[in-house]
């Protein structure tokens, strides 16, 4: 398997990195990204059964705090990047019915790149055919779920559409996406490749249920918070991308690589805000309307002589936001949009330079190093500015060098053991930065970016053929983590407080148990703590932080146990079954430690059954039963909720049928 995530393409097997590479299916709704992560050890895919919000993604705990999108993780599709240059990620966009492959990287090298880069995952487009075929899929069942979808390839054009629709398992959190992506290959003189990328994405009025107090969660997880029905809490996405990518044949000079995108979304949010709080003078109100542009570029040069690889570039991303907020009431009626109580512009820019080389410098032997300068500048233009809310506007700039290397040892062609170190570093992100502790207009200058040190030392195990085996060992030490201090008004601030530390080991085996008997194995050891005593709210309203959060409690978010196992059996070639097993200890849902969502072990089935009727059709049905033993757990929690609400019920029992029709030219 050859993967790119050290922007060398390189077997897997030789990286000095935990990394995976995994084939992206199509047996599920394909609603998230969740479905194709189960089995890669240190990441934590959590449905949440809201649409409203994103999926939610941590890796080795990097992101388990952000209460919606994706923080601490690098995202990115076919080369473009699905983070913004304030570190605020997501992957709504993400067109898995045209997806082949993902690529997942964890430890030191996650930081050549750049904020925000606690781990990385890259979602690949499957490349053209050299005959044309067209795949069609419908996938039906319980709570309203349907979904279908066209793949199309052919010419050096792939392009696929997807229309996903749920009434959702919970009260008031029916959904419906829609997704459109395109990718065009061209061949040029010399061998040089242009790719072209398009992308469009719409989820018009997603139902948001909220989260839910404990007593309500363990009485009826179905239900809905009691104000999301009054304030008809939802959210509207829309998003239009474009990209291109030309790289150069290798000539004796080296290779290069250019990189540009551009696109531009738009979010409405209704969110659940009582209207006394909405009154106070500071207050953003309860809609949230986001309009945002951005783009950028990276230009990439790559030099091979003989054993030694040389890559290095310049990476430019900015975006600017027009960020306005609205009363969630007009009069009595709450649930539209009122007036206007929030207006500004945002900009934020990042400029990188990075150098990396591989050098292998014996038979056995190889080193793998690189180190990038990161800036980022945030600036805000406040144009909502009166005598009881002040002008707003403002700048701050950070940078930040962040080192890592390897050496990767070849024991013999079957065995191959490393280790690694790095550093790195994460910026607040737009909302962190809004307001000051001490309640006076302006960003938050005092706020410094958080910074880690990661090593990490492992094992990669080949002793047959159809069988590999990964053990990596780590630790992390992070100080200046974000933690809120104030929360009243509708204003949340933070501060740099605490000195955490992640520590673990992670296992994954992938194995044949004879010929009609496959077995993956993921499981992930992780112990991450304070290991420095600070005081944080734990209430709104909240305006000085007054709990303290004391050495030793366990980072909320974050689970210490991690299994998933899979078996698969194929008795005859078009006939398979498979059955899937997850685990997940007790998660911390809060600072303080006080709550916990309860561990939970979940039970999926399915088979499918392939016809085919001509070497150009394949037919393959699915059947896939999920929580098979009807199990009542949290699928997610939303750390440090301000009202309680920490909960996210997954949904129980579910049958889902599915067809697939592949047609060849």
């Amino acid at each position: 398997m050859t993967v790119t995530a050290t922007k060398v393409a390189m077997p897997a097997f030789d990286v000095p990195a935990s990394i995976d590479l995994l084939p992206i299916e199509q047996q599920g709704l394909g609603a998230s990204l969740a479905e194709s992560l189960q089995d890669v050890p240190g990441l934590l895919a959590r449905e949440r059964q809201n649409y409203a919000q994103d999926t939610q993604i941590s890796v080795r705990g990097f992101g388990a705090r952000s209460p919606f999108g994706i923080r601490g993780v690098r995202l990115y599709v076919d080369g473009v990047p699905a983070t913004q240059p304030d570190g605020q990620g997501q992957i709504s966009h993400f067109n898995l019915a045209t997806a082949e492959r993902v690529e997942v990287l964890r430890g030191p090298f996650s930081a050549l790149y750049g904020n925000s880069s606690g781990g990385v995952i890259q979602v690949f487009t499957a490349d053209s055919t050299p005959a044309p075929e067209l795949a069609l899929a419908a996938f039906s069942g319980d709570y309203g779920d349907r979904r279908l979808s066209l793949l199309g390839r052919g010419g050096g054009l792939t392009v696929g559409y997807t229309d996903l629709r749920t009434e959702g398992f919970r009260d008031h959190s029916a959904a419906q996406r829609r997704s459109f992506n395109a990718k065009l290959d061209q061949d040029m003189r010399g061998g040089d490749k242009l790719t072209l990328l398009l992308n469009h994405f719409e989820a018009p009025n997603a139902q948001d249920p909220l989260g839910l107090m404990r007593a309500q969660f363990e009485a009826d997880p179905t239900q809905t918070a009691s104000a999301a029905s009054p304030f008809d809490t939802r959210k509207s996405a829309r998003q239009t991308q474009i990209g291109a990518v030309y790289q150069q044949a290798a000539t004796p000079w080296g290779a290069l690589r250019l990189m540009g995108y551009g696109g531009r979304r738009g979010i409405e949010q209704f969110l659940a805000i009582p209207i006394g709080t909405q009154a106070n003078p500071t207050s953003a109100g309860g809609v949230v309307d986001l309009a945002t542009d951005y783009g950028g570029g990276d230009a990439r040069w790559t030099y091979q002589h003989e054993a030694l690889v040389v890559s290095g570039g310049l990476s430019l991303d900015s975006l600017r936001q027009h960020r306005r907020g609205f009363e969630n009431f007009i009069g009595t009626q709450t649930g539209v949009r009122g007036e206007l109580r929030r207006d500004e512009s945002n900009t934020v820019t990042s400029f990188d330079q990075y150098l990396q080389l591989d050098w292998r410098w014996s038979a056995r032997w190889s080193t793998l190093a690189g180190l990038r300068h990161s800036q980022v500048r945030f600036q805000s233009r406040d144009r909502y500015v009166q005598a009881s809310n002040p002008d707003d506007s403002g700048a701050v700039d950070y940078s930040a060098w962040t080192p890592a290397a390897a050496v990767l040892f070849k024991q013999s062609p079957r065995l191959h053991a490393y280790a690694s170190y790095g550093t790195g570093f994460e910026t607040p992100t737009f909302a962190e930065l809004a307001y000051r502790p001490d309640g006076q207009a302006g960003l938050n200058f005092a706020l410094d970016p958080s910074r880690t040190r990661n090593a990490e030392a492992g094992l990669k195990l080949r002793p047959a053929a159809n069988t590999k085996l990964t053990l990596a060992i780590f630790n992390i030490e992070a100080r200046d983590e974000l933690v809120t201090v104030s929360n009243a008004g509708g204003r949340a601030s933070f501060a740099n407080a605490a000195r955490t530390r992640r520590q673990g080991a992670e296992l994954s085996l992938d194995t044949a148990l004879g010929s009609q008997i496959d077995l993956a194995v993921a499981y992930t050891h992780l112990h991450a703590e304070v290991t420095e005593a600070y005081r944080t709210c734990a209430s709104v309203p909240c305006t000085t932080a007054q709990v303290e959060v004391a050495r030793g409690n366990r980072l909320p978010g974050v689970a210490q146990g991690q299994w998933f196992s899979r078996l698969r059996y194929a008795p005859q070639p078009e006939w398979q079954l498979a059955a899937e097993y997850r685990y997940l200890d007790a998660v911390p849902v809060n600072d303080i430690n006080s709550e916990s969502a309860p561990s939970y072990g979940v039970v999926d089935v399915e088979t499918t059954y392939q016809m085919v009727p001509s070497a150009k059709q394949r037919v393959q049905w699915t059947l896939k039963l999920e929580n098979l033993l009807d199990q009542s757990y949290a699928g997610s929690v939303i750390v440090n909720d301000a009202n309680g609400r920490y909960y996210e019920p997954a949904r129980g029992r579910a049958v889902l049928v599915g067809v697939q029709v592949l047609l060849k030219a």
